[in-house]
């Protein structure tokens, strides 16, 4: 068997891009001829590519799409699954309905490999751009029982809640990131076109000047003469520390630094184990094993260090302790959602309870974020009023002082 990327069009004139596993290209002919595709160009692929054909697909690969695509992605499959329509055949349907992009090519591909024999979930793991870990446990699920059409309305909802927690958190640091952007430009105008201003009015009267007023001209002198130094090293440090973020050393520190930011990184937390416990509730409630669905919110949570610790949790229940005491261990949780824990464990109910746990976290995350920009706005307005008044000082007061010594 050999890969072949093709490229034609349908019965409406719009262009189709694939790739598909066939012996032959006879072979590849005669499936397009099925589907009504009218070829133009067929290749072989290659295992030796040029570099720009292997960046143009790296970036592909890359390339997701929007969570409001794959909510609606899962109401439609929902539908689908519901009306009781061969899968094949809904898909074919769905992908003809939707606009050329990602999740159109990526339907024709899951489509190709469904006719080979794959399941809807292994299909899909050749997408996981688009779905992670967790959409492809769950569907996996949905096959074995039969419920797929539950299983991505359940999906959806999920989808939807952590989608709208994204958005609460990026809209009530919209305004701490314009004043504090917006400080930095001050600062760099006030070095260079302010300050200076004033260095020569203080130079022609010859007075003495406070100590502050000293630190400021010294200040816009470096800034005016050294410029493209201050810029190359906040470069440097900035891509330093991407680079450093991105190895696994760099990545464990960082993400366990951000989980103790004032005000922010509580905020942090709770999102993450909203999530970790939501997910977790989702799949137990579905039948998953402990261990695999442990495993699997680990992979889908985005804070690494947080990671590790819900892999301890897993490697606890697999020595044979239980939920409640390597939740216990984990130092994670509040003493309340730990009792909730325990109670639905003793009662056979983990899976309700634990739905309980995240609807109890998700409010806890609703209400901090709501209050979070009166949190932070007192600390901006000392910032700012320490940055006047550290201008007023070395400012103003020498002025002062040289009215004085005119009167």
């Amino acid at each position: 068997m050999a890969n072949f990327a093709y490229y034609g069009r349908n019965e409406k004139g719009m262009a189709i891009r694939g790739c598909i596993e066939r012996a032959t290209e006879n072979d590849v002919l005669h499936y397009l001829s099925e589907k009504r595709i009218t070829p133009i160009n067929i290749e072989e692929q290659e295992l030796q590519k040029k570099f720009g054909d292997i960046l143009s697909q790296y970036l592909i690969v890359k390339k997701g799409i929007d969570n409001d695509q794959l909510i609606m992605f899962c109401r439609q499959m929902r539908t689908i699954n519901k009306a009781g329509l061969p899968l094949i055949q809904g898909l074919e349907a769905l992908s003809s309905s939707i606009p050329p992009g990602v999740l159109q090519g990526a339907l024709q591909d899951i489509i190709h490999r469904l006719e080979s024999g794959l399941s809807l979930s292994q299909s899909m793991k050749y997408h996981r751009n688009i779905f992670n870990n967790l959409f492809i446990g769950m569907v996996k699920i949905g096959e074995s029982t039969g419920r797929l059409d539950e299983i991505f309305w359940q999906m959806s909802i999920y989808i939807g809640r952590d989608m709208e927690t994204k958005k609460a958190m990026k809209a009530a640091l919209r305004y701490p990131s314009f004043v504090l952007s917006a400080m930095v430009i001050a600062l760099f105008v006030v070095n260079l076109m302010v300050i200076p201003a004033f260095a020569n009015m203080f130079g022609r009267f010859g007075a003495e000047l406070p100590i502050a007023t000293k630190v400021l001209l010294a200040t816009s002198q470096f800034f005016i003469q050294f410029w493209w130094l201050v810029i190359v090293a906040m470069l440097s440090a900035i891509t330093g520390l991407i680079f450093w973020v991105k190895t696994p050393e760099g990545k464990l520190v960082w993400h366990r630094i951000k989980l103790f930011i004032p005000i922010i990184g509580p905020l942090i937390n709770k999102a993450a184990i909203s999530r970790y416990v939501r997910s977790f509730s989702l799949m137990v409630s579905e039948g998953l094993p402990l261990n695999t669905a442990i495993e699997l919110c680990a992979e889908i949570i985005d804070n690494v260090y947080l990671s590790l610790k819900i892999r301890k949790i897993k490697s606890g229940i697999e020595r044979g302790d239980s939920i409640y005491r390597t939740h216990y261990r984990s130092n994670m949780f509040s003493p309340l959602i730990l009792q909730m824990i325990n109670i639905g464990e003793n009662s056979g109910q983990i899976d309700n309870l634990l739905i309980e746990v995240a609807e109890s976290y998700e409010r806890e995350v609703d209400y901090d974020l709501k209050s979070l920009s009166s949190k932070i706005e007192p600390i901006l307005i000392l910032v700012m009023a320490g940055f006047i008044v550290v201008l007023a000082l070395g400012i103003f007061l020498p002025m002062w002082e040289m009215f004085n010594i005119q009167r």
